[in-house]
């Protein structure tokens, strides 16, 4: 386990260079993950019979992408930053990429969260102005998120960021000196792998159209919840309440929550006699 646990000693986060500009392997993972998420739901929109063109898709993709980037980025300055007045008093710095002494140093800080908001409000603005059902391109979502979300995270390992808690656990990793839990790749196998595999299977027992995007909701916050307590706090926030909870936490538990109600309330307007068999050729 002596290579597992000093893989930092032995590894660099800069991928190679470009012109002079590092590309860091967390960037080619983010790239990954979009597109293991759009094979993904292809893949789902082929099998299953989604009402849904190729085409469409690619747009699709295209507005959520924005929204998610946007969204992730204003997230991370609203609920995470300790610079939160210095941002939102001169907007045109969050994206931008390099700092004080003009280095390049990427865009950093984002926040899943507000990813969800961001992706959210993208999809609701393309439903409309395509004038498609929101909660079918939400089940479609649902499927293909998670396993995109694996390379998001080992992105994070990778970079070196989102470190776990203090260990003794042979399984951890020295960072700075310190033994830590790779939370990073415990939230990859929660919060990606373990809903996919839940989410596969009931596909082909879904209630209703959008049952999968919800579910997804509910059984992604869970996981953070529950593997938020192997991750480091956030240095400029600690926890928020009760020596043990985390604003990652907080966050989760109010979108399950939202999620949960979401879920009885449209399982309650759903007739018995409506529920899908898991084929959307018919509905």
């Amino acid at each position: 386990m002596t290579i597992w646990n000093n893989i930092y000693s032995h590894f660099d986060p800069i991928a190679f260079f470009v012109f002079g500009i590092p590309v860091h392997w967390y960037g080619l993972m983010y790239v990954l993950a979009l597109l293991i998420a759009l094979l993904v739901a292809k893949i789902f929109m082929r099998l299953d019979h989604y009402p849904i063109s190729s085409t469409l898709l690619d747009s699709y993709f295209i507005w959520v992408e924005i929204g998610v980037i946007l969204g992730a980025r204003l997230g991370y300055i609203l609920f995470y930053d300790p610079y939160t007045t210095y941002y939102l008093s001169h907007p045109w710095e969050i994206f931008n990429p390099f700092d004080r002494q003009g280095n390049f140093v990427g865009i950093r800080g984002m926040s899943y969260h507000g990813a969800v908001i961001g992706f959210l409000a993208a999809s609701l603005w393309f439903a409309r102005i395509k004038q498609v059902n929101f909660w079918l391109f939400m089940d479609l979502a649902g499927l293909s998120i998670p396993l995109g979300y694996v390379f998001g995270r080992i992105g994070n390992f990778l970079n070196q960021e989102l470190i776990g808690r203090e260990t003794i656990n042979g399984i951890g990793i020295y960072v700075e000196g310190v033994l830590r839990h790779p939370s990073q790749l415990y939230e990859a196998f929660l919060e990606g792998i373990l809903v996919f595999i839940f989410l596969y299977f009931w596909r082909k027992r879904k209630h209703f159209i959008g049952e999968i995007g919800i579910l997804y909701g509910i059984g992604y916050s869970f996981m953070r919840f529950v593997a938020e307590f192997f991750r480091e706090p956030d240095s400029q926030l600690g926890f928020i309440a009760f020596n043990w909870l985390t604003l990652g936490q907080l966050l989760s538990l109010l979108i399950c929550g939202f999620c949960v109600v979401l879920w009885f309330y449209k399982l309650a307007q759903t007739p018995k006699s409506a529920h899908s068999k898991g084929n959307y050729k018919n509905g």
